[in-house]
């Protein structure tokens, strides 16, 4: 069964660390020759900011910040709603006429959001996208052309019960390819424990969580019915079936996943590096590894966050992008770039400021090498990612309720790619 956009973009939005706000830097690159003027602030006294973190009311801590970056002589009026009504938003916004100035989109909607004429283009909007790292601007790049940048990202890692994993015998640090996981997974359910959580719920959440298997399998989108996706579905259909993982897999979205790791009673748990500091605050001691791939070493792992754009404006145009130069500037660049990351729980997108996150708050460590080796998920696909996610999630849900039946996974996946 195909699904539509109202199916798919259910991600978890990363919760936000507690961090000082401080002024926007203000700095801003001047944009080229017919577009926006980045460079002369604000162009008009109020300018509207749209973006998917309703949990983020208004005086915490990313209002806050969002509003300072308001160029002198405007005001930021900031608004909210989840990531599919936000879209929706926005598509009727442009076909009225009436944008706001920016927006900040989920990754994977901005292939087709850019298909759709809803953004106006980085050169268009006079948007700084230099210095950002290639592998995480990749997926607001649409037919060669950029469209925003990437505030940050969030990524997938393996967390672990230190306890759990030495009462076994198990050095973390061994756990480099499935057989070496799977190998622990025994031991540590042999030894009176639980193995691992992680999200398989319907929708983008649990293929967002999927990817880092299928990819480490050396699967690609474009092909739903090899012998690489399979072996992908048949991984984690085993872990079900040989109760490693809990049958709730089939419905538990990350937050569910990791409240089942707080109990202390799983050796692991996939999910995002927005826990890290619930992870470092919890009852037990953590770690975290990558994810492993297939064969040995480290999976590659889907880009998470969002891109601020500046949507297609037919009215006052220049006006309206010079606002969203400045503003993006001074969220994604600057000193308040690390601000920006901080409060939304994310690494930067730039490696220097990256760098300092990491000097500030040592938590972010074990999340680099898997940040800045992650993978856009509508990179080989653009906007065709929509109808493809759709398929791979029926093929997961197939996979974990067949619980280790081979026939069965098989079944599963050349049925969502259409075999």
């Amino acid at each position: 069964m195909r699904k539509t956009m109202n199916h798919v973009w259910r991600i978890a939005v990363a919760a936000s660390l507690c961090v000082s706000v401080t002024a926007c830097s203000g700095n801003s690159t001047p944009s080229p020759s017919g577009s926006g003027d980045a460079s002369r602030g604000a162009t008009t006294s109020e300018i509207r900011f749209w973006d998917p973190y309703p949990q983020h009311a208004a005086g915490s801590a990313w209002d806050t910040h969002v509003k300072s970056c308001a160029p002198a002589g405007s005001t930021i009026v900031r608004s909210s709603a989840p990531q599919t009504d936000l879209f929706n938003q926005l598509t009727t916004a442009v076909k009225e006429g009436n944008p706001p100035d920016i927006v900040s989109l989920d990754n994977p909607m901005m292939p087709e959001a850019a298909a759709s004429g809803l953004l106006a283009t980085a050169g268009q909007a006079g948007i700084d996208t230099s210095g950002v790292d290639e592998n995480l601007l990749g997926p607001g790049i649409v037919d060669g052309v950029a469209y925003g940048v990437p505030f940050g990202s969030n990524a997938l890692g393996l967390y672990y019960n230190k306890a759990i994993l030495d009462q076994a015998g198990i050095d973390p640090a061994s756990i480099t390819s499935w057989d070496a996981l799977n190998s622990a997974l025994e031991k540590v359910v042999a030894a009176g424990a639980k193995g691992i959580t992680f999200s398989g719920v319907t929708g983008e959440e649990g293929v967002f969580q999927f990817l880092p298997w299928f990819w480490g399998a050396g699967a690609s989108l474009s092909d739903l019915a090899s012998d690489e996706a399979v072996s992908a579905g048949q991984l984690v259909s085993d872990w079900v079936g040989h109760g490693f993982a809990p049958k709730s897999v089939v419905t538990d979205n990350q937050s569910a996943a990791y409240d089942l790791f707080l109990t202390g009673e799983y050796a692991f748990a996939e999910n995002g590096s927005w826990f890290a500091a619930a992870a470092a605050a919890a009852d037990f001691e953590t770690g975290v590894i990558p994810i492993p791939s297939k064969a040995g070493g480290v999976a590659p792992v889907p880009t998470g966050g969002e891109f601020a754009v500046a949507p297609v404006q037919t009215t006052d145009a220049s006006d309206h992008y010079a606002n969203a130069a400045a503003v993006i500037a001074c969220l994604t660049s600057g000193n308040a770039a690390m601000v920006t990351s901080e409060t939304l729980g994310y690494l930067s997108a730039r490696p220097k400021t990256r760098a300092e996150q990491v000097a500030a708050n040592p938590v972010w460590a074990p999340w680099v090498a898997s940040v800045e080796g992650a993978e856009g998920r509508t990179t080989e696909l653009g906007a065709q990612y929509v109808e493809v996610s759709g398929q791979l999630s029926q093929a997961i849900q197939g996979a974990l309720n067949a619980a280790g039946d081979a026939a069965a996974v098989r079944t599963a996946f050349t049925d969502a790619a259409g075999i």
